[in-house]
């Protein structure tokens, strides 16, 4: 097991105390980094712009270098830091690994071996030789900067998971004393780090919803009360700091139900005298009615559809999860129990209820006219998929070229003058800039997050929290179906640092 007190170990060099201290100032700094980034990312205006972007991938930089010197300082130092996993994790924590330096060598490949550049000033492309055999892209710049964003995101995902994984100040003094109480097998809640990560995100993304409801009730067309977008200029096409509503559902898709099971998690570790954890709830239902607040079509099915599957979820382990006895054959403690399921029972009803309610009375009147114009909207992007699907057939194993649809796209024939920035599908663009290769290995990590679960060490994850992880990256996958969700920055860093968390979590947690 990689379970170990803060000890020297036998190595090939040998450990000094400056080696422990910069291992702590790298570690307490990669937390640092992680918390702003989190704040940074949805309230720099969604991350949609250059600067803002390369923010953002300056930080996953930062990341990555200070967890290159935590390795170093664990693989050639010798120095065992208490963290929460177990060897059996290795051989999938390698597989990704393996998968992230593919994919990131696949991008660095088709910037290289580029097949032509786009001038955007004379809105030409200038061609040259490339190894056709290799992955290979039709405009470099663009195929240069999705590497370095994806660099960047990589070394975030890597870090976050790194860091999760360490032990807190007070959970090491702990161990050291052996304390029962923390003991991932049976400890009912997440440890320190998880939980402040978890609460930084339910905060922010509270602010966030609140925000954006005053800003539409208010009417204003700029963004954050500050900047008006150069699209969609008029209040009802925006939400928040987003210019484009649909991103901003995505957004709160993507976290409200992460934030619900987390509110379950304390809820079960509270006692019945403390109740700040409900403030998580509260969040939650924000969160959750803001897709609906948006006017977003998608938005509001798919955060309706989510809220109708959490519901079954908890009803279903509700109901199931104790079998019915009669009440006089019941202990005192069984019967305290009951009562403590029943209540979070009507809580969570109230959630559901407060939630859509909010959602549906502030925003039907404007959302209503839009979902009888539903399948007009579908019938659009249907053209515009029929469009670039020829692009998929002339390049199916290497693609164009990760981030390279914009300018590429503009040499297919389309019925109308429209040339669209995003496909408003990314699973089409992703099998268009990715090819058929790219796309399997992107598929292939995602896999292993998924499965991660099932292995054995790390941190206790309990299944309601776990499947309601999976069902917001499920909505997100299929926000992703007819919009373009991973091409906004914001939504993709969140997607990942869920995944981040999935890759900490076991229902098999290792014993200290």
């Amino acid at each position: 097991m990689i379970w170990g007190n803060s000890r020297q170990v036998d190595s090939a060099a040998s450990l000094r105390a400056a080696d422990v201290q910069l291992y702590r100032a790298g570690d307490l700094l990669s937390g640092a980094i992680i918390c702003l980034l989190v704040v940074f990312s949805p309230w720099a205006f969604g991350t949609t712009e250059r600067w803002s972007m390369w923010v953002m991938n300056c930080g996953g930089y930062a990341l990555g270098a200070l967890l290159l010197v935590k390795l170093t300082i664990r693989r050639f130092r010798g120095y065992r830091p208490s963290r929460w996993i177990s060897e059996g994790t290795a051989p999938l924590t390698y597989a990704l690994a393996a998968l992230t330096g593919l994919l990131l060598a696949y991008c660095l490949v088709s910037a290289l071996n580029a097949r032509a550049t786009f001038d955007e000033r004379s809105l030409t492309f200038a061609y040259r030789d490339c190894i056709r055999w290799l992955p290979h892209s039709l405009d470099a710049s663009a195929t240069w900067f999705a590497f370095w964003t994806y660099l960047g995101l990589a070394c975030c995902f890597w870090a976050v998971r790194d860091w999760l994984l360490g032990k807190s100040s007070g959970e090491e003094r702990a161990e050291w004393q052996k304390l029962s109480s923390v003991n991932g097998a049976a400890a009912p809640l997440f440890p320190a780090r998880l939980r402040r990560f978890l609460w930084l995100l339910a905060i922010s993304g509270a602010l966030l919803g609140a925000e954006a409801v005053i800003q539409r009730a208010a009417n204003s067309p700029r963004l954050l009360f500050l900047v008006q977008p150069r699209i969609h200029q008029t209040a009802e096409g925006q939400f928040g700091p987003y210019a484009y509503r649909s991103n901003a559902a995505q957004y709160f898709n993507l976290l409200w139900p992460v934030c619900l099971g987390f509110w379950w998690t304390l809820n079960r570790g509270c006692g019945p005298r403390r109740t700040n954890h409900h403030l998580v709830l509260v969040a939650a239902a924000i969160m959750a009615a803001c897709p609906i607040l948006s006017t977003s079509r998608a938005g509001a099915i798919i955060s309706a559809a989510l809220a109708g599957l959490a519901a079954l979820v908890f009803a279903a382990t509700h109901w199931l999860a104790e079998p019915v006895r009669p009440r006089s054959s019941l202990s005192s403690a069984r019967r305290e129990a009951r009562r403590a399921r029943r209540l979070t029972f009507r809580a969570l009803a109230v959630f559901f209820i407060a939630a859509l309610a909010l959602g549906f009375a502030l925003g039907w009147k404007q959302l209503r006219p839009r979902l009888d114009e539903f399948s007009d909207g579908l019938a659009g992007r249907e053209q515009l998929y029929a469009a670039a699907r020829p692009i998929a057939r002339d390049y199916p194993v290497f693609g164009i070229g990760p981030g390279s649809f914009e300018t590429v796209s503009q040499l297919y024939p389309r019925p109308d003058i429209f040339w669209p920035a995003q496909l408003h599908n990314d699973w089409l663009e992703t099998r268009i800039t990715f090819g058929w290769a790219g796309s399997c290995l992107i598929a292939a990590a995602f896999i292993c997050v998924l499965l991660r679960w099932f292995s054995p060490g790390g941190i206790h994850g309990g299944r309601r929290f776990v499947i309601l992880c999976w069902l917001a990256l499920g909505g997100c996958m299929l926000h992703a179906r007819f919009d373009f969700p991973f091409q906004i920055h914001s939504t993709l860093f969140l997607f990942l640092l869920i995944c981040a968390i999935l890759f900490t979590l076991s229902r098999r947690p290792v014993a200290q």
